[in-house]
């Protein structure tokens, strides 16, 4: 049975952007972009490099890719909830235009920048649709006249992935039951819905024997980091609840516990924040970034700076 997680970034960073499976990329990327987008080649701008691991590089594990048709990708798995991730996903789009600008480019010569951002929890509300594509159109006419079409935001989410393997239909579905079913699959034993799909059947014997010694230590250090971010959260909520129904003998019982649900929520989403940027900050990050990833203010991130040194 596969035992590694693909939705942890890093594990999904190693499977999907590694030169020896580009393959694995290029499909996950076509199942999720328009027809008319579709790719046949991609060139890794930022490869899995275990390197980058050892030296602590560990806050952006994000994939870059630049197309055969000189369109551009940032493909983002996001596996802990981030309120904030909405702004987060425009400023990795940003930057990667900015990139191709470095690049010695003219402003008329930018290309297409796609990103895809998978996530394993509800973000968008209101919807029940696992993929959701914004693009820029026209407020007047409501209409994307293409003037702005180098803008392209895409959200997968799997949380709202309920489809069996037998109401499996087209290659997103595939994609999204195997990122999300991955514990439950193995090479013996693979749904005849994902079989008939060879880079499902590449992705799942990858997984297998996707880490060396080294690599399952970094991945393990991973998953407790995501591990210890869920616990401050839940604990976060459960303080909340306790507030709010310590106020609620007061105002009423029922209106306490949704009091202490709000409060704990926002405690949470607080505590999670602190804990992104204050390992951003460990990582030397620079304060415009943490500023930009997590919504805090300068004087806010400085604090942290002070009391982390």
């Amino acid at each position: 049975m596969c035992k590694i997680n693909p939705r942890v970034d890093f594990a999904f960073k190693k499977l999907f952007g590694s030169e020896e499976n580009k393959d694995l990329l290029i499909s996950l990327i076509n199942a999720i972009i328009s027809e008319g987008d579709q790719v046949v080649e991609v060139e890794l701008k930022n490869p899995y490099n275990l390197a980058d691991y050892r030296a602590g590089k560990m806050s952006i594990i994000d994939i870059k890719a630049k197309a055969e048709n000189g369109r551009w990708f940032n493909i983002e798995m996001q596996i802990s909830e981030d309120y904030n991730f909405d702004k987060r996903a425009i400023y990795y789009w940003a930057k990667l235009v900015t990139e191709q600008l470095c690049e010695g480019m003219m402003f008329k010569e930018l290309k297409k920048t796609i990103s895809i951002n998978i996530l394993d929890y509800n973000f968008i509300p209101d919807t029940a649709e696992v993929h959701n594509c914004y693009k820029i159109i026209n407020t007047a006419t409501g209409k994307d006249d293409r003037l702005h079409d180098i803008f392209e935001l895409h959200y997968i989410e799997l949380k709202k992935f309920k489809k069996s393997y037998a109401e499996i239909q087209s290659a997103l579905d595939r994609w999204s039951s195997f990122l999300t079913t991955a514990h439950k699959l193995d090479r013996e034993h693979t749904p005849k819905e994902l079989a008939s799909d060879k880079n499902i059947v590449k992705a799942i014997a990858a997984i297998d024997r996707m880490f060396d010694e080294e690599e399952r230590q970094v991945y393990e250090v991973r998953m407790q980091s995501l591990a210890d971010v869920e616990s401050k959260i839940a604990s976060a909520a459960e303080r909340g609840i306790e507030i709010g129904m310590e106020r609620g003998v007061e105002i009423g019982r029922e209106q306490g516990v949704e009091i202490g649900m709000e409060k704990g929520v926002e405690i949470g989403r607080e505590e999670t924040t602190r804990t992104i940027a204050l390992k951003l900050i460990q990582q030397g990050t620079a304060i415009d970034f943490i500023k930009a990833v997590t919504g805090l203010s300068v004087a806010a991130i400085e604090d942290l700076v002070k009391s982390a040194s």
